[in-house]
């Protein structure tokens, strides 16, 4: 296994196990299978574990396999704060401490606010003593290192990591997401500030290697260089050397034991010919969406704070990967904040239009990517959200 440094000079595997993926009987997890593919992974030096506090039942399967094979001390925990549930002090503490509990441990690794897309949602944290919770948890080492796991925009990602003197960050992020979310200039961003980057959804929760076009998956097969699309996507990640890390819902053997493979191939780096065939899948891929957009966000900032990137990348989802998927992504970036960028909110100015470099008729885009992103069942958890201050 190849391992990469954190802040304090700690080595982490550049696989990292993303534990919310585990195999479900019924309605919960498949302990016997589970704890068989984390102990392998565990085994062949994958050391760094992610779950979170809203997983169903994921925090007491990882404290469960840790606890009877004893090997707590061989792995790092990495876990979430629900901030979005929380409003006080002593809310924080409390949910702190159950996950401990369901962990079996007496401290976390890494600890980081989940889903923290914005600097007011972190302000109004800080308003409720966050800052000194977090100083006195590091002083008693029941919190390793500090950082956040995010869903918004690259500006948005910038902000935050200047918000505070963070340990690590989590971010999206994979060939397709190169310039949405965080993207690459956030990553490179973070590369020069220090900050170690774990990756989430490497392979778009397995659409860039089940949901690939026929054609895409056509590029992949006939250069034989790479075995699965996984390969070409994990290895495109490890060839940067801002990546600490990146996270894989593994649930089968076969997959653990696959990317550990593919790991150990990362020692070799890409070639040009690789970041060719890349941009073939990638216009193979794009050939389906719905909007032109690169991401490029000349178009911004929207005066009535619509985020038209986040929109159009989601409403190209609809139609690349599983529709599902991108109301889900659109609902976490636009929704879940304390000040929505839902696409409705455009007014038709047409401020976006005169700027952007691919002359995409923005507004009537926004207006049909609306109509499909935002059910009703949209607008009742953006009602929601802002009525009860669940962010």
């Amino acid at each position: 296994m190849i391992y990469r440094k954190d802040r304090q000079g700690r080595e982490i595997s550049i696989l990292g196990y993303g534990c919310m993926r585990f195999t479900k009987n019924g309605s919960s997890t498949d302990l016997s299978k589970a704890e068989k593919e984390l102990m392998y992974a565990i085994e062949h030096g994958v050391n760094y574990l992610d779950t979170a506090y809203v997983y169903p039942g994921n925090e007491a399967a990882v404290g469960e396999i840790l606890w009877k094979n004893r090997c707590r001390e061989k792995v790092y925990l990495a876990t979430k704060l629900p901030h979005y549930l929380i409003k006080s002090h002593g809310g924080i503490e409390k949910k702190f401490q159950e996950q401990l509990s369901r962990l079996r441990t007496d401290f976390i690794d890494y600890y980081l606010m989940h889903m923290l897309n914005d600097v007011k949602t972190w302000e109004r944290l800080k308003g409720i003593g966050i800052l000194e919770w977090i100083q006195e948890k590091k002083e008693k080492g029941q919190i390793r290192q500090i950082g956040f796991s995010f869903h918004g925009n690259t500006e948005q990602f910038i902000e935050l990591l200047d918000a505070y003197d963070w340990d690590f960050c989590q971010i999206q992020y994979n060939y397709l997401d190169e310039t949405s979310q965080a993207g690459r200039r956030g990553l490179e961003y973070a590369g020069k500030k220090g900050i170690p980057v774990i990756i989430m959804e490497p392979l778009r929760g397995g659409r860039l290697v089940n949901g690939l076009p026929a054609e895409a998956l056509q590029e992949i097969q006939e250069n034989k260089k790479f075995a699965t699309p996984a390969q070409l996507a994990l290895k495109w990640l490890w060839n940067q050397p801002q990546v600490t890390c990146v996270l894989s819902g593994m649930n089968s053997l076969e997959m653990v034991k696959e990317n550990i493979e593919t790991a150990e191939q990362a020692r070799t780096g890409f070639m040009e010919e690789d970041f060719q065939l890349i941009e073939r899948v990638r216009e193979k891929i794009r050939e389906k969406m719905k909007v032109g957009c690169t991401g490029c966000g000349y178009c911004m900032p929207c005066p009535k704070g619509v985020d038209i990137p986040t929109a159009f990348h989601c409403y190209n989802m609809l139609y690349a990967e599983k529709r599902s998927s991108g109301k889900k992504e659109y609902l976490r970036a636009t929704a879940m904040r304390r000040e929505p960028t839902s696409a409705s909110l455009c007014i038709r100015c047409g401020r976006c239009e005169r700027l952007c470099p691919q002359s995409i008729p923005i507004r009537q885009m926004l207006t049909e990517a609306s109509g499909e992103l935002e059910p009703v069942s949209y607008r009742l958890i953006r009602w929601a959200v802002h009525t009860f201050h669940i962010y």
